[in-house]
């Protein structure tokens, strides 16, 4: 077995190389070659099968021939197809030669269906009528082609049956569909002026074609382009500096308001509510506040923001927000707005009395603090913001700044202090440079319980828990008079009004009205009190804590006065007391009960018997204010809300 095994090298026999030339000539194709190294001809068949599958010259030309002329060109290719399917090399390079003229472009074409008119190139197909995408707007850059395949049901759809025309209009295509879409958006959000110039421009026109005598009564229409629209985060206040500086539509004097205002009358009131703030604030709103000149609202609270609302009941979007300023870790406490005066006081001379020199610019500013060391006054004018953290030689006595009020002439600045050794005091700062002025002490247990300015601006009125009263003349630096509250139990607030009625040597208040605790609210008449001033009485020296020697009523004010009308309407604290400018009424109300509100008229002292009613919404008041001369009552809540009435008489 073994001797019969070829190894893998050993050749093989002859017979089987013999056989693989055979088999190899027997699976050649007898059609591939002829012996002589020529060609097989083709066939009639075989060569119509070629020209259907592959195309033939003239068929290419005719097709070149046929799309030129489709397309407009002029300098079509005028190839002449040759005599029979052989053409002559020379024929073919004249073919080349032309066709090298010919773009890459136009060689070509992409067949994407039958088309009506005949061209194969493609092209972006107009808006159908010729129609923008919006009215007056510019055409679509770009349109898709499938909107015009899809079709949508107006009918079936309950949310689309508004997009329809008429009642029996069902199917529509998807460009039609999609420009509803946008018309109803539209129609839902209107462009702002802001954002369509043309408009803007045409708005501008014609407040300029106004009469002068129109823009009072437009005053309430919807704010212009001019609106200011500030960031919470920006402190800039240029858009708003240019609103109070030129804007017409907003200047509204409290002078012209009282003068067209008719005088209120007694027990009945013509009061009617108006729309609303808009939104509700993150928390109980605690001090309201109106623009002496301008119809704007002051607001702040705990949540430390500070929001400013143009007055506009009639327009489009009502009492718009104008700004708003967030102090973080700061629970504002009270706000105000300092009222615009030409003066700066100064204390150059030497019988160290106040002195006015003219301002060189009156500015717009706002002064706000919380229970902290410092309080922060905000320059709407150059959107600065200014803290003041200490009080040079007096900071002991005046450890938190919460409680302030400024004076009707914006000179001056009045703080409550923290200490109560001996009574209470009340310091007195310059409003322009923050500067120490005087300090007035009240005797008694409790510290001070409230105060208020005169009328004129140059002297305070500053009320003790126990009901003691200091008459305080800030020209002078003396306490002229001195008297205790009838009743003298818990007072909680104190109000002045009534300006230029009432003595010149107390400010020309008329009207005093004291709260307290029991709910009672004293109308005090200083008409009947003679002047608190004495001639010839020297200023005390040192810290400008004089009592002045009227002390027992030699200044013509009794020490224990009568109230002309007691007011027993409310029946929990009394928190907050307020007079219209012109001294014809003062509102009174308690946050310590639901709707706890009365209006009192003056000089009747009687409270109206119409207004508020039950179905009044007022909650637990917060909050009061009565601006743009009396004509405008502003009530905000614990929940946040400023509700707003008109007083028309």
């Amino acid at each position: 077995m073994q001797g019969t095994r070829r190894g893998r090298g050993e050749r093989r026999p002859k017979k089987t190389q013999q056989l693989i030339p055979l088999i190899q000539d027997e699976l050649s194709d007898p059609f591939d070659a002829s012996e002589d190294g020529h060609s097989v001809e083709k066939d009639n068949t075989e060569l119509e099968l070629e020209k259907l599958v592959f195309g033939d010259d003239v068929g290419f030309r005719e097709g070149l021939r046929s799309y030129r002329e489709a397309n407009g060109d002029t300098e079509a290719l005028h190839l002449e197809p040759p005599d029979d399917s052989a053409a002559s090399e020379e024929s073919i390079a004249l073919e080349g030669e032309e066709l090298d003229a010919v773009d890459d472009a136009d060689l070509f074409f992409i067949d994407s269906g039958p088309t009506t008119d005949g061209r194969q190139d493609l092209i972006i197909a107009p808006h159908p009528n010729g129609e923008h995408d919006s009215d007056g707007a510019e055409s679509a850059a770009w349109i898709d082609s499938d909107d015009e395949r899809i079709t949508v049901s107006l009918a079936s759809n309950p949310r689309l049956r508004k997009l329809r025309m008429t009642e029996s209009e069902d199917l529509v295509n998807g460009r039609e569909y999609a420009k509803r879409l946008r018309q109803q958006f539209e129609r839902l959000y209107p462009v702002p002026e802001w954002a369509n110039p043309a408009a803007s421009k045409r708005s501008t026109s014609k407040r300029k074609r106004r009469k002068p005598s129109d823009t009072a009564s437009r005053s309430d229409e919807s704010s212009s382009a001019d609106d200011m629209s500030v960031d919470s985060d920006d402190l800039s206040a240029q858009p708003l500096a240019k609103l109070l500086q030129s804007t017409d539509s907003l200047t509204l004097t409290a002078t012209s308001t009282l003068n067209g205002r008719k005088r209120l009358r007694p027990e009945v009131i013509d009061i009617q509510r108006t729309k609303d703030i808009g939104g509700v604030q993150p928390s109980a709103i605690t001090s309201l506040s109106f623009h002496p000149h301008y119809p704007l609202l002051l607001s702040s609270g705990p949540a430390s923001t500070l929001t400013l609302h143009h007055i506009s009941p009639s327009a489009p979007s009502p009492n718009p927000t104008l700004t708003t300023l967030h102090i973080r870790g700061t629970p504002l406490t009270t706000s105000a707005f300092c009222p615009i005066s030409s003066p700066l006081p100064t204390t150059d001379s030497p019988s160290n009395a106040l002195t006015t020199t003219p301002s060189p610019s009156p500015k717009t500013r706002i002064f706000f603090s919380s229970r902290r060391r410092y309080f922060h006054i905000w320059d709407l004018t150059t959107g600065t913001i200014q803290k003041v953290s200490r009080i040079y030689g007096h900071a002991h006595e005046q450890r938190t700044m919460e409680r302030f009020k400024l004076s009707p002439n914006g000179t001056h600045m009045a703080l409550v202090g923290s200490s109560r050794k001996g009574g209470g005091t009340v310091n007195v700062l310059d409003a322009h440079t923050c500067q120490w002025v005087a300090q007035v002490r009240v005797e008694g247990r409790g510290g001070v319980a409230d105060f208020d300015w005169w009328g004129d601006g140059q002297g305070l009125c500053v009320f003790g828990k126990g009901g003691e009263t200091v008459e305080y003349d800030l020209r002078n630096r003396r306490v002229v008079a001195r008297w205790i509250d009838e009743g003298a139990v818990g007072i909680t607030v104190v109000a002045l009004g009534g300006p230029g009625k009432g003595p010149v040597g107390l400010g020309g208040d008329r009207w005093c009205v004291v709260g307290s605790t029991s709910g009672i609210v004293n109308v005090y008449d200083r008409t009947r009190w003679r002047s608190g001033t004495s001639a010839g009485t020297e200023p005390d020296p040192g810290n400008g804590n004089g009592t002045g020697n009227g002390e027992d009523g030699g200044s013509g004010i009794p020490e224990r006065p009568t109230p002309v009308r007691v007011l027993d309407q409310l029946t929990t604290p009394v928190s907050h007391l307020v007079f219209d400018p012109a001294g014809d009424m003062f509102v009174m109300t308690s946050r310590w009960k639901r709707d706890a509100l009365r209006l009192v008229h003056l000089p009747s002292c009687t409270v109206y018997r119409n207004w508020p009613t039950s179905n009044t919404p007022f909650g637990r008041i917060t909050a009061v204010a009565l601006g743009m001369g009396g004509a405008m009552l502003a009530v905000a809540n614990e929940q946040g809300r400023i509700r707003l009435w008109e007083i028309r008489s």
